[in-house]
């Protein structure tokens, strides 16, 4: 439930960082040192201390604080003050001499974040993991007073407004305590709900404190929320006129508000509505938002599954399968406490995993990693089964038997020999379509031939020498041979007559050159024969 508390809506980033840096001795290295010294400002009502009397009380405390000297807590003192946890005092110092004036001259009191920041601070500290009982008894005294003040504010002639005051106090200072408890319980129940390690003894504990102060409290709960409920429900038409009423005999502080608007006013709790809004929304559902009644029911209804989990975890552990965190949480602390040679050791007894330098597995034959290739980039090298899992390098069980590779040699043989008759078919298309290429349309394989012999037979060509700035190939009689398909494709130089190779992938036109394809058994030929006819485009 929220009062006062929070922040205006004007309030800008600047002031919100202003207030969170006051918990930042709370982190900082020497934070023990830190809080000993706001406990000590703590301890006393508005008063403010000088270096001096700050050594003194420190020196009675004992702990952290009592090794500081002068020096280290005047830096100490100025950082709380930079932080706003303490400010610099404005009395008078009545010195008698000057030494007197230079230890009493620097003074410091509590500012009012620091000191909420350090009471906060220390009840984390007293007891932020203990069990909270929960105040139930507190639920039916807040029960009882909203009930007095709904008759007093219904009754003729209204309440009276220091009764009401009394009342209002008291109801919300109940109310207050009993929801905090309920939430610390809870967080707490959730807290140890969460471990997995329970033993039997723990687990019967829990279950009785489940079934037995948890159902209790939710059936408290439940039975006083309608009541509640109802009597909110009676007083909420008179809630205006009776706080009107008690603002104009009770003003308190609040009248600063008129005289000093830009300082802030934290008024009691049951002074303002918003308060009373806040009351009614924890046993009532307000709009979309559900009570904190029914969130209390879900919170039992999850702790009670959590419990029944560790119930089925036990149930397992029974058949073998225990739990290992109390053994890791050992281990751990062997790990922290021990030197990097023992480290080494733990691994290896505790997990079986060497060193890499101890592996010893040889990296593959085919890749070469340079020297300067560091671990994390390098490539893997895969550990055998036996080493990665037991640590052994002794292979275990029967010798694989050699694998037999006949049919696949039978299929690589039958699709050579495929492949050697496609290309002899492809020759001997060639040699039946020689001299007339415009007129044939080649296949796609007797063009890939062709197509091969051509390029073997442009590289076998000797460059002409005799213009050597032309740079021209002497092609007359240039030639390609294929000692297996026994096939021989020779090329001339025909300006003008350019050949036409048609295949039904495409037709392919060669400028000024003219193309003859035989047997390697035939006579060699020299010139092309007048009467072969020749490609056109």
């Amino acid at each position: 439930m929220k009062g006062k508390e929070e922040a205006p809506a004007g309030e800008t980033g600047a002031e919100a960082w202003q207030r969170l840096s006051a918990y930042a001795y709370l982190s900082a290295p020497e934070r023990l040192e830190y809080v000993a010294v706001m406990r000590v400002f703590c301890g006393t009502l508005l008063a403010d201390l000088a270096i001096p009397d700050l050594l003194a009380k420190l020196a009675e405390r004992g702990g952290p604080g009592a090794a500081l000297d002068a020096e280290t807590l005047a830096r100490r003192l100025e950082e709380l003050v930079r932080w706003g946890n303490l400010l610099r005092s404005t009395h008078t110092v009545k010195a008698t001499s000057i030494a007197e004036y230079q230890r009493s001259r620097s003074r410091y009191q509590l500012s009012k974040l620091g000191e909420r920041v350090q009471r906060d601070a220390d009840e984390v500290l007293g007891g932020a993991d203990a069990a909270r009982e929960v105040s139930s008894e507190l639920l039916a005294l807040v029960d009882r007073g909203l009930g007095d003040i709904a008759a007093m504010a219904a009754a003729p002639g209204g309440a009276d407004p220091q009764q009401a005051l009394e009342r209002i106090s008291t109801l919300f200072v109940q109310f207050a305590e009993f929801a905090e408890s309920v939430r610390d319980f809870y967080a707490y129940l959730g807290q140890v709900l969460a471990r997995y390690d329970l033993d039997s003894a723990e687990y019967q504990g829990f279950k009785e404190l489940l079934l037995d102060y948890v159902e209790a409290i939710t059936e408290d709960v439940s039975f006083r929320a309608p009541r509640i409920a109802a009597h909110l429900d009676a007083v909420r038409p008179y809630l205006p006129a009776l706080l009107a009423r008690i603002d104009a005999h009770a003003t308190g502080i609040g009248a600063l508000t008129d005289g000093l608007p830009e300082t802030r006013v934290q008024r009691s709790r049951g002074r303002d509505l918003a308060d009373w809004e806040g009351l009614r929304a924890w046993f009532t559902v307000t709009g979309a938002h559900s009570s904190q009644v029914d969130q209390l029911r879900d919170a039992t209804l999850r702790a009670l599954q959590s419990l029944l989990a560790n119930a089925k975890r036990m149930l397992r552990s029974a058949s073998g399968e225990l739990s290992r965190r109390k053994d890791l949480l050992r281990l751990a602390a062997w790990f922290d406490t021990a030197e990097p040679d023992e480290a080494h050791d733990l691994v290896v007894a505790a997990f079986g995993l060497y060193g890499a330098r101890h592996l010893g597995v040889a990296p593959h034959p085919d890749r070469s990693v340079p020297a300067h290739v560091s671990w994390w980039t390098g490539p893997v090298v895969d550990v055998p089964v036996a080493l990665r899992e037991r640590g052994s390098r002794t292979p275990r069980g029967r010798a694989a038997a050699a694998e037999d590779h006949s049919e696949q040699k039978l299929r690589l043989m039958e699709q050579a020999r495929a492949q050697a008759e496609a290309r002899q078919a492809a020759a001997d298309e060639l040699r039946s379509a020689s001299g007339r290429f415009d007129q044939v349309r080649l296949g796609a394989p007797a063009m890939r031939l062709l197509l091969e012999l051509l390029t073997t037979a442009l590289g076998n060509a000797r460059l002409n020498k005799e213009s050597a700035e032309s740079a021209d190939f002497l092609l007359d009689g240039a030639h390609a041979d294929d000692a297996d398909l026994g096939i021989r494709l020779t090329a001339w130089r025909t300006p003008g007559r350019p050949t036409v190779l048609r295949s039904v992938d495409g037709d392919l036109t060669a400028d000024d050159l003219t193309l003859a394809v035989e047997s390697t058994s035939a006579p060699a030929v020299g010139e092309p024969m007048p009467e072969a006819e020749e490609a056109s485009a």
